[in-house]
Parts: structure tokens; C-alpha cells; sequence
């Protein structure tokens, strides 16, 4: 069954937004690759593959209910970052807009009553939870290391082993 206008508008938007955060993503791997820590562009390269995969999902999830997704303009700051605090913080400040408009899209999809969009929109809330849980985490070990050269490389080779 075909969703309705709103919704389905809400959906392209969320679609665009995952858009977004691949490509915040791409671009702090770019940031550790000329940082020379590999482990950790990797991580953030598969993490941006992970994101368009939610794109796919949602968009997919339009065009079997005879919806047709939009993507919108993709808006992706400038980044340069200068400490591994930095990056992860700009990537938990993402994450939890990206929660934010998923919880927008929980009650849009209760308010209108898509009983369809139900079980997409809530793997969406179960994985955003646990997306800020990682990145929380790894921020709360960056924050450990500070400085320190051996715990920045052995933090680099974790990642890289999680890519």
C-alpha cells in the first residue's frame, strides 16, 4: 500500500540525510588518511559504506510500496580536523541528528498510522542506538589516549581490525 505525501516526503528526506552522513564519513577518512592512521580511515571508509546502505534500505522500502524516493541536496560541511576528539565528536553530533529525524519519522509514521513503515522505522531506531553507543565509546577511548602516540597507533590498528 502506497504510503501518503508526508510520509513519504519524510522518508526522501531521511534518505538524503543518510546520504549526508556517508559522505561526513568519507570525508573524516580522508582526514586520518593524511593523518597516517589507516585503521581508522578504514573504519570511518566502511562506516560511510554502512550509511548508503541505509539510504538503500529506506529507498528500497519506497519503491516496493509504489513511493518514489527523492534524494535531496546532499550538504556536507567543511571538515579539518585537527585532534581524533575532534573527528569523533563531529561524528556523535551526526549521529544523533541522524537519531533525532529517525525519532521524527517514528512518530510521523505512528501519527499517520503506516502500520507498513512500522518494522523499517523501528530497525532504524534500534540501529541509531547503537550507532551513538560505538561512536560514544570509541570518542570516550580517544579521550583516554589524548596525546599519546602509542595509544593513538594501537587505537588506529583496533579500528582497522573492525573495518
Amino acid at each position: 500500500m502506497k504510503m501518503n505525501e508526508e510520509l513519504e516526503h519524510a522518508f526522501s528526506k531521511q534518505i538524503t540525510l543518510e546520504f549526508e552522513s556517508a559522505m561526513l564519513y568519507r570525508q573524516l577518512a580522508i582526514e586520518f588518511e593524511l593523518k597516517d592512521l589507516p585503521g581508522i580511515a578504514s573504519w570511518m571508509k566502511n562506516h560511510a559504506t554502512e550509511e548508503l546502505s541505509h539510504a538503500d534500505r529506506l529507498i528500497e522500502h519506497l519503491t516496493d510500496r509504489d513511493n518514489h524516493p527523492v534524494i535531496g541536496d546532499i550538504h556536507v560541511p567543511s571538515i579539518k580536523i585537527n585532534t581524533l576528539a575532534e573527528a569523533f565528536e563531529i561524528a556523535l553530533e551526526a549521529e544523533e541528528g541522524v537519531s533525532e529525524s529517525i525519532r521524527n519519522l517514528f512518530r510521523l509514521g505512528r501519527e499517520t498510522n503506516d502500520i507498513d513503515s512500522i518494522p523499517v522505522i523501528d530497525w532504524f531506531v534500534s540501529e541509531q542506538v547503537e550507532e551513538e553507543a560505538t561512536v560514544r565509546e570509541i570518542l570516550g577511548r580517544v579521550k583516554l589516549v589524548g596525546d599519546d602516540g602509542s595509544g593513538i597507533l594501537r587505537l588506529d590498528a583496533e579500528l582497522g581490525s573492525q573495518a
